[in-house]
Order: structure tokens, then sequence, then C-alpha cells
């Protein structure tokens, strides 16, 4: 399965939307557990999560608008 950039911002906008700023207290838990574990993928995919929470947090990102990568 492949996310793009849309499906990471809307990811992480529902985890925001749900958990609040618990949200990103949960990605950094899971970047450590995975690496801990030698899930790297795992890992990896965590840390954009957790990128992006902090930006919808800081209101950097508007999850409701379309995202742009450069």
């Amino acid at each position: 399965m492949e996310l793009n950039a849309t499906d990471l911002c809307r990811l992480a906008a529902d985890l925001a939307l749900e958990h609040g700023d618990a949200a990103q207290g949960y990605a950094r838990r899971a970047i450590v557990c995975f690496e801990a574990q030698g899930s790297a993928d795992r890992a990896r995919l965590w840390f954009a999560l957790s990128v992006l929470l902090d930006d919808i947090a800081l209101k950097r990102l508007d999850p409701d608008c379309a995202i742009v990568i450069h």
C-alpha cells in the first residue's frame, strides 16, 4: 500500500481532530517504539505524520486545503 502526500495529510488531520495535542505525543512514541523494534519503514511513516501534526498544531498547514509539495 502506498500513501501520497494528500493521504498522509488527511490521516494527520484525522489524528489531530480525534486526539488533539496528544496526537503529537502518540506519533513521537510510535517513532521510538518502531525504531527500537527495527521497523524503519513504520518509524519513517510516523515521523512524516509527526511533522504534519506539528504543522497542523502550529497552524502552518490547513488540512482542509490542498497540500503542495515543493
